[in-house]
């Protein structure tokens, strides 16, 4: 059987560019590829459960605007479909004057992006919203939120079901090649064939690439993020989403406390440096491989100055896996003492250039990005034919 679309990757993105293609075109014949035995295994299904509303992204940027846009996109999806979510807000607190600068700045940022409702906080203010949280100054961002993302996607999953499509778990993509009418695929199950490819591929992005015979533009280097429980007694604490002000130095939002839709209150994430990260997510005792050792090398524009970080606050990342107490301290300085305990972790997806460039570039692919409309292909690959054609064309993403 020849499919009009293979889709490889059972995430969140996986399962909302499978959704959108079907909605466009609902005579697709359509197959997704998870190499797991279920659906969102993987970051999906291991992260903070976080709405978010692009407060920190450059206005005009496609960024900002797949947050804001998708942000909406998601509330529908969710409403419509009867999955648990919550607009419960979160307030950014900055502990230091210099925090305080870089708090106007993205405030600014909110306004120019459109946010609704967000205001700036005093000391006395912060209290009102977070009776246990202290700073010099603080912003609420009301549309901020929380979402069962596993449940997401398992009504997509229903959803492609329903419309016709196919969805074959513990399928791993080992290569793909051009055949005489589109795209051969070798799988661990069985030889495919597709006039149209698009991966999904998350963690393994890259390795999708060279699967295709391409040469990545870029390599993943993974960061292990491990998140920890607050204890039940003191959980009291937290009412709403707690953030600290992101450091520009470091690539991610810092460690931050976040309530759970389905109950519950977790600190992170903390980073690990990623030896393991690349096949891991779940307890801290989870086995990598060797495979994921040797990154680095391939890596000429990963930058030098990330294995010396030590700021806790920002969740510099660690070459161990990060313990409870280390958590606490790095949101000590905005919020009081909560007693985590260790839970399962996710992972990150820096995306570092070439040596051309000394920067690591993140693709922060939040979840609400994937509820927008599928963008264009970037005009070097072949376009989605018109209805009646046929031309092949394969999309690593």
């Amino acid at each position: 059987m020849t499919y009009d679309l293979i889709v490889v990757g059972g995430g969140i993105v996986g399962l909302a560019t499978a959704h959108r293609f079907q909605e466009a075109r609902p005579k697709l014949k359509l197959l997704l590829l998870e190499k797991e035995a279920r659906l969102a295994a993987h970051q999906t299904g291991n992260n903070s459960g976080v709405l978010h509303s692009g407060l920190y992204y450059q206005p005009g940027s496609a960024k900002a605007q797949c947050a804001v846009q998708g942000l909406q996109q998601m509330l529908a999806f969710c409403r419509t479909h009867g999955i648990a979510h919550e607009q419960c807000g979160k307030i950014v607190v900055a502990t230091t004057p210099e925090e305080v600068s870089r708090l106007d700045r993205l405030w600014e940022r909110g306004h120019a992006n459109g946010l609704q409702g967000l205001r700036r906080l005093s000391p006395a203010q912060i209290k009102e919203i977070e009776p246990h949280a202290a700073g010099l100054a603080a912003l609420h961002v009301p549309q901020e939120g929380i979402v069962d993302y596993p449940a997401v996607c398992a009504r997509l999953g229903e959803l492609i079901r329903q419309a016709g499509g196919e969805i074959r778990l513990q399928t791993r993509l080992q290569r793909i090649t051009p055949g005489a009418t589109g795209w051969n695929l070798a799988t661990t199950t069985g030889p495919l064939e597709a006039k149209f490819v698009v991966t999904c591929g998350g963690l393994h992005a890259d390795r999708l690439v060279r699967a295709s015979g391409q040469k990545p533009a870029a390599t993943i280097i993974p960061f292990r993020g491990e998140y920890h429980q607050i204890k039940p007694d003191r959980q009291f604490l937290v009412r709403h989403l707690i953030y600290p002000v992101p450091d520009p130095k470091f690539p991610f939002l810092g460690v931050h406390f976040t309530r759970l839709v389905n109950g519950g209150v977790e600190a992170g994430p903390t980073p690990c440096w990623p030896l393991r990260a690349r096949v891991t997510v779940g307890p801290p005792s989870t086995p990598g491989t060797w495979r994921n050792h040797f990154v680095f090398p391939d890596c000429g524009g990963f930058s030098p100055s990330i294995p010396a970080c030590a700021a806790m606050k920002s969740g510099a990342p660690s070459p161990r896996p990060n313990s409870p107490a280390r958590c606490n301290d790095s949101c000590r300085s905005f919020a009081p003492p909560t007693s985590p305990s260790a839970e399962p972790a996710s992972a990150r997806k820096p995306c570092c250039p070439p040596a051309s460039s000394s920067r690591i570039l993140i693709l922060w692919r939040i979840a609400a990005f994937c509820m927008s409309s599928t963008p264009p292909p970037p005009p070097r690959r072949p376009p989605w034919p018109s209805a009646g054609a046929s031309a092949p064309g394969c999309w690593i993403g």
